[in-house]
């Protein structure tokens, strides 16, 4: 049976969608809202509002009508009989179409030409352009999926639209949103002060001493920034990793009891606000902490500042990101068959050789990627070296004090953060190496009947003797951080109040409800665009997985370290990247709460990725051809096959990326307006101005909102279920209801 090929439909569809985007929908400008809908007649007679052909015809600006008449030419072409004229023709009318759209976007401002030469010669327009609308959005979308389906037809990509199409729309997503913004921003390493370029300024700071200095090594000073941030990286990623890892075997293979409590305060920390964390540490391990208190008044030890050092960060990072790992290998190990540690106990292997042998190595895949997101997160990480990290530099911080500190050098900033990237380049290329071409398949075609193992008992015992004193240690920190939301003034006046919520979120029920609260804007803000970004990162995350795991084009490597480059670079840079790349035509975005969404998909879609890729590589790849040889369509295959299997990479998906939408700062921390204020960014300022209840008070409120959001997506995308295993599971489990917590 013949397969079909079509991308979401007959690529006919494509062109008319394109063709009415045009004639109905405004071309420039995309603001928050759809207001302009309820007077929908703006788009034929408004110059601010109006469709394509009325701003190409009536309002002076011919260059609109080269994209106008290229989706007609490529329904035309769709009708020829061979299908490599077709292909020929949806080429050459979608690259023109797109190289004029794109062409006289970026050389046509406001002003007119960009060039103030050409704008005072003969050549001058009378009008300018502003930034793209709904219009033109949706005409790019269709030229670029019918140029994926021209290169299809062509033969590239084994001809499969889907797949071609898919290829090219990400592949510009991450080029629009990812590479050139970075890039754009990393260039200024090159140029001196003066803005010319410059090698030698540009090697002087690369090579600084203030880098990569090893003078720690004798004891003279601190070692230089990017030895600081390689050494605090390594240390986080393997602890969580390890954490991670153990906490994940803990609540799917042993039988205990308190697994809802440890999944809870397993994600923790993922789900509050990141500068809770140091908060906590420091009200128990600071100067005037609890800790420093009680060794002062047992043993007349003076107190100190010794955790505000790389060990504070270290802790505060360990916290802050174990339950992206936990996510990340609770999805992998559910993800793996029994069949074949089934198969050992048959042959009588003793339970420790069969997870040494047979268990470990199928967590390859997922072990390398928490590793790879631990490092990076570690890299980018912001929040905790700038709340404890004292004396002790890292380049995030470094970075941040380059852009807005005291002597701003953007070239500085760009070269540290050019070193930043080298080093997540550098790990990608060893993750990549140590994996190899091994094969981690654990799920086929063939029906699994079977449950998982109990964990052998010298693993059980490792994993409760470090998850559960770990667990207890962070409920400590978290119940001294939210404490300070109910008591009157913390350190001085310890009156339990709720004056704190009231300011924050007090509602007047008289004459109805109104929210009367300072904080009740920046917390609906927040939820609706971390609510709307959420779907579309984990959906477009695991998309790019697929196309990583199961297809194979040229350039593949560098597509997939693109999609990494977000989380190669700080929060910081990436927000003034975008405020550098998007304040101007064609893609107008600054003060819009659109940039902020797109900013949250683009800055968590790594997670996205990686926990996508770790679950494909466990998926035999029979299924997909089984499904295609049955006639089932690429996407019908991904909707009906692939994607139940991939119900623990789609809730870490959805989880992350809502919650870091929620709980974000350093990305966004430039990109917010007085119309689209966040939570995080009305928590800062509430510090700022010394109310540290209200500050508290709201992250307590966006602590339980987060936990329960975690809960709803887990419950709403439910949990893959292989065979009978689920079943036999709960009744093992029942089985020891009765007995006593496993220590």
């Amino acid at each position: 049976m013949k397969q079909k090929n079509w991308f979401g439909g007959v690529p006919e569809c494509w062109a008319l969608l394109a063709i009415a985007a045009a004639a109905l929908l405004p071309w420039y400008g995309v603001p928050d809202d759809f207001n302009w809908l309820r007077d929908f007649g703006t788009v034929l007679h408004d110059d601010t509002a109006a469709n394509a052909w009325m701003q190409a015809a009536a309002f002076q600006r011919p260059w609109l009508f080269l994209p106008l008449i290229a989706p007609f030419v490529a329904l035309g072409g769709l009708f020829l009989g061979a299908r490599r004229a077709q292909a020929f023709v949806l080429l050459g009318s979608a690259g023109v179409g797109l190289a004029g759209m794109l062409g006289a976007g970026y050389a046509i401002g406001p002003q007119g030409w960009v060039w103030p030469s050409l704008q005072a010669g003969a050549l001058a327009l009378p009008v300018g352009q502003f930034g793209f609308g709904w219009g033109a959005t949706i005409m790019l979308l269709s030229l670029l999926v019918l140029l994926g389906v021209g290169l299809a037809r062509l033969g590239y990509f084994q001809g499969n639209e889907f797949v071609a199409g898919a290829v090219v729309l990400c592949a510009a997503a991450l080029i629009l949103f990812i590479a050139a913004p970075v890039l754009k921003s990393l260039s200024a390493a090159l140029f001196d002060d003066a803005g010319q370029v410059s090698a030698t300024e540009a090697w002087a700071r690369l090579s600084s001493a203030r880098v990569w200095s090893l003078r720690c090594v004798t004891g003279e000073q601190s070692c230089g920034v990017a030895w600081n941030t390689l050494g605090l990286a390594l240390a986080t990623a393997t602890g969580t990793t390890i954490l991670g890892t153990l906490l994940a075997l803990l609540t799917e293979r042993a039988l205990v009891r308190a697994k809802p409590l440890v999944r809870v305060m397993s994600i923790l920390p993922i789900v509050t606000p990141p500068f809770v964390v140091g908060l906590g540490l420091i009200l128990l391990f600071g100067r005037a902490g609890l800790v420093n208190e009680a060794l002062e008044q047992l043993f007349g030890l003076e107190p100190s500042r010794w955790f505000y050092s790389a060990k504070g960060v270290w802790l505060a990072q360990m916290i802050a990101f174990t339950p992206i790992s936990y996510l990340m290998m609770r999805g992998v190990t559910q993800a793996i068959a029994p069949t074949l540690e089934e198969a050992a106990q048959t042959l009588r292997a003793r339970p420790m050789y069969a997870f040494i042998t047979i268990t470990l190595p199928l967590l390859g895949p997922g072990l390398a990627n928490a590793f790879l997101v631990g490092f990076i997160e570690s890299m980018s990480d912001f929040g905790n070296p700038i709340v404890v990290g004292g004396q002790f530099a890292v380049l995030s911080t470094e970075i941040f004090f380059a852009i807005v500190g005291a002597q701003i050098d953007p070239g500085r900033a760009a070269s540290l953060a050019l070193i930043l990237s080298g080093f997540a380049l550098a790990v990608f290329v060893l993750q990549r190496k140590a994996l190899g071409k091994g094969s981690y398949t654990s799920m086929s075609g063939k029906g699994d009947n079977g449950i998982p193992p109990v964990l052998p008992a010298p693993v059980r015992r490792v994993a409760m003797g470090v998850a559960v004193p770990w667990l207890g240690f962070t409920a400590i920190i978290y119940l001294f951080a939210f404490a300070g939301g109910f008591v009157k003034l913390w350190g001085r006046d310890f009156s339990l109040t709720f004056q704190h919520f009231h300011t924050a979120f007090g509602i007047d029920w008289h004459g109805g409800i109104t929210l009367t609260g300072a904080a009740w804007q920046s917390l609906l803000t927040t939820v609706r665009l971390a609510g709307a970004a959420a779907p579309v990162t984990a959906l477009f995350g695991l998309l790019v997985a697929y196309l990583l795991s199961r297809v194979k084009f040229r350039g593949q490597n560098i597509f997939e370290f693109g999609a990494l480059l977000a989380f190669a670079v700080p929060g910081t840079v990436l927000g003034v990247a975008y405020i550098t790349a998007f304040n101007v035509p064609p893609f107008e975005l600054t003060g819009t709460g659109l940039i902020i969404m797109v900013c949250f998909v683009f800055r968590n879609l790594p997670v996205s990725i990686r926990a996508g890729t770790a679950a494909f590589k466990q998926i035999d790849k029979s299924l997909d051809e089984a499904s295609s040889m049955l006639g089932a369509s690429t996407p019908t295959t991904l909707r009906r096959i692939i994607l139940p299997l991939l119900r623990p990479a789609l809730v870490t998906s959805l989880v992350y990326s809502f919650v870091r939408g929620m709980t974000t700062v350093s990305s966004v921390i430039f990109l917010v307006s007085a119309e689209n204020e966040l939570a995080t960014t009305f928590i800062i300022g509430r510090v700022g101005n010394g109310e540290y209840g209200v500050a508290l008070a709201y992250c307590t409120v966006l602590t339980l909102m987060m936990l329960a959001a975690t809960w709803v997506i887990q419950w709403l995308v439910g949990e893959r279920s292989l065979g009978r295993r689920k079943r036999q599971q709960e009744q093992q489990q029942d089985k020891v209801q009765a007995a006593p917590v496993i220590s």
